[in-house]
């Protein structure tokens, strides 16, 4: 960490309408909860900002479909997700909202700013309208025949059917969702801020100055750059967000990706009146947590605003995480495949901690990872019940049970009482170095080591063995031991904040700060305890099995209205899928993994290389079959090692509800390195 004076930390503002997710939790909220809590505990000047992003076009559709206003829409998952946030124990120092009248100030003097100093490019075009209600059309305002399926109902930028990105102008009998007439093209004119002046700056800030940033959010960066910038439009014609302050601009509204990261802005200024400290001044540090969904906005888009605008700080990192999945499938809003916070904290009540431990356990900080019903139960009884619970509660009860509850003089120390009160202090370092990284797995894995090594000690000492021989040896072990204990309440107060209020209850102490955990005399001699009880308790196998119940519910559900196909992914927009650099390649030798049933090796030429990929498709396919075939290749996927080989890129393949694999190829050959669009 470089010297500044203080921590300015945002979390990505949830959509507000629907609620609050796992995935949610462990891409965004728990590891920047976490990251706010640890500063604090340091006594660093620190600011965490939430809110949640209340305009755009889905909740305008969610009112429509439920026949209220977008108003109600979002003052319903505003008050849910605020709440439920507040009962996980996420710790901002503000949760705002971009309906509140601050923002619209705030967002229109934004846009006033860049407008007068010429940094906006006018733009007209055609867009689809309808004549009927007066309205121009978003993207999910229209409805059609999908040119590749022919499903009837495709939306304006994807169809739901065959996950195909769409414009609206590709649809077939394109339909107004407001009147379900067919729409005309109507010129209209809006603002763009563009990106592509900035390609030059953005460039040389992230690409050579911030090369310390995570691989994902660096590599997506650099994939961004690489493919060319191009002017994004700040305005929209909707009837919900904020207004565009122009007196020529009547029916617009600024575009929400423009308008919700400002929300970070005025939800500073709706806290405090020295806000500029936390935006202008050198001294603050600002980190974005996100999820990988959202790097290019923080780090591409809001970046540029802030560098048009001129006097803002501009973000120092941005550790976004990968994505989590749900027992082996995608989270999905649409299909209801989540395990919703306030859900949960309806059936699991007083187990915030044992969520944020296993989200944080668990975490896909690299990668994406898996959520498992089976995996939380064995993360809270093989972890959190027989490692921490379990050294706490000996230290507890014994020192209850043979010395009136009451800390013991420590005697002189053996050579395991002194490594054991060492290595709290050594394993501090590795948390430390973990948490300034950003490493929050690897952060708490070193945080539970300190309990790993009290029940090391304790197994190895016996004091209720050597009590019966030697009782003022066990004074010492006890010490030892509740010295310990004391320090994992600093450890581990980021990760279970609940949990450490309560260990603190039980051994009658304050609240310690971070430069005194690996102290050895937290504690005084004669210092009397509190009654204690357990730290946390067993997860019944009836419990998993209800919320697995209710999974395959859903499950049976959408496979029934599926008709037996896959469910369709999450929705993603038109730069999302252009990120994906698809060619054609050719496949020049293939040869079977070693010790693999599924694995064949290729090696293909691309057109613009030779690489090597690793593909799941043994079972379909022999090396003999694969050898000169033409394929589909993704060639910027994140190179992957698999058994050893470094696997850079994959090949398509569709997949029959069998499970049969057919590989996608050109009908006819074409030259290697030729796009898939």
């Amino acid at each position: 960490m470089t010297d500044f004076k203080r921590t300015l930390i945002t979390s990505a503002l949830p959509y507000a309408n629907g609620p609050v997710h796992i995935g949610h939790l462990a891409g965004v909220y728990v590891p920047a909860d976490i990251y706010a809590r640890y500063l604090r505990l340091k006594g660093e000047e620190v600011l965490f900002i939430g809110g949640s992003d209340e305009h755009g076009v889905p909740i305008t559709l969610k009112a429509r479909n439920e026949m209220i206003t977008p108003q109600d829409v979002v003052d319903k998952y505003h008050a849910l997700i605020k709440d439920s946030f507040a009962r996980l124990g996420i710790s901002f120092d503000v949760y705002s909202r971009t309906s509140a009248p601050i923002h619209y100030e705030t967002a229109s003097a934004f846009f006033m700013k860049l407008y007068r100093e010429g940094k906006f490019v006018e733009k007209t075009s055609e867009q689809y309208y309808d004549e009927e209600t007066h309205h121009f059309l978003a993207d999910r305002y229209i409805v059609g025949t999908c040119p590749k399926c022919g499903f009837e109902k495709a939306y304006g930028d994807q169809c739901e059917s065959c996950g195909t990105s769409l414009s609206p102008t590709e649809l077939v009998n394109p339909r107004s969702v407001l009147s379900g007439n067919t729409p005309v093209l109507k010129e209209t004119k809006h603002w763009y801020l563009p990106l592509d002046h900035y390609e030059p700056w953005l460039r040389e800030w992230i690409l050579e100055g911030h090369t310390e940033w995570k691989a994902n959010v660096y590599g997506q960066c650099k994939s961004w750059i690489d493919s060319g910038l191009q002017p994004r439009a700040v305005t929209r014609d909707l009837d919900w967000g904020v207004p565009v302050p122009l007196e020529d601009a009547p029916g617009k509204v600024l575009y929400v990706w423009f308008d919700a990261p400002i929300g970070y802005i005025s939800a500073t200024r709706e806290l405090t009146p020295e806000w500029e400290k936390w935006w202008k001044d050198r001294d603050t540090r600002m980190l974005h947590f996100i999820g990988k969904d959202n790097i290019v906005f923080h780090c591409i888009i809001f970046p540029a605003m802030l560098k048009a605008e001129g006097s803002y700080n501009l973000p120092d990192n941005v550790p976004a995480n990968e994505f989590l999945n749900l027992e082996g499938d995608k989270i999905s809003t649409s299909r209801n495949w989540a395990v919703w916070l306030h859900e949960y904290l309806e059936r699991f009540p007083g187990k915030e901690d044992v969520l944020k431990y296993v989200l944080t356990a668990n975490a896909p900080e690299t990668k994406d990872n898996d959520f498992t019903w089976k995996d939380f139960q064995t993360r809270n009884n093989s972890e959190l019940v027989a490692i921490l619970g379990n050294f706490v509660n000996r230290a507890l009860v014994l020192t209850e049970k043979y010395f009136r509850a009451e800390v013991p003089v420590a005697g002189e120390l053996t050579v395991s009482d002194r490594q054991a009160l060492e290595g709290v202090s050594a394993l501090r370092g590795e948390i430390e170095k973990s948490l300034d990284n950003f490493r929050f797995r690897e952060a708490l894995k070193n945080a539970m080591d300190i309990a790993r090594l009290g029940n090391k000690y304790l197994a190895d000492e016996e004091p209720w063995k050597v009590v019966k021989t030697d009782q003022e040896r066990v004074k010492t072990i006890l010490n030892v031991s509740l010295q310990i204990t004391a320090n994992l309440t600093i450890a581990l107060e980021p990760f279970l904040p609940f949990s450490m209020e309560k260990l603190r209850g039980f051994l009658n102490i304050r609240g310690f700060g971070w430069n005194e955990l690996g102290r050895t005399n937290l504690l005084s001699a004669g210092h009397r305890l509190n009654p204690s009880a357990l730290l946390f308790e067993k997860i019944e196998d009836h419990q998993i099995e209800r919320e697995i119940k209710k999974l395959l519910d859903v499950k049976k559900a959408n496979e029934a209205t599926m008709a037996g196909l896959s469910p369709a992914k999450d929705p993603v927009n038109i730069d999302q899928f252009g990120a994906m650099d698809i060619r054609t390649g050719t496949v020049i030798a293939a040869e079977k993994v070693a010790k693999t049933q599924k694995l064949l090796k290729l090696t293909i030429d691309t057109g613009i290389d030779t690489r090597t990929v690793v593909s799941g498709i043994a079972e379909h396919y022999t090396p003999e079959e694969m050898t000169g075939k033409q394929v589909c290749i993704l060639v910027n996927l994140e190179p992957r090692p698999l058994k050893g080989i470094e696997s850079r890129g994959m090949i398509l393949c569709a997949q029959d509800p069998s499970g049969k694999l057919v590989l996608v190829s050109p009908e006819s050959l074409v030259k290697n390195g030729s796009e898939v669009k």
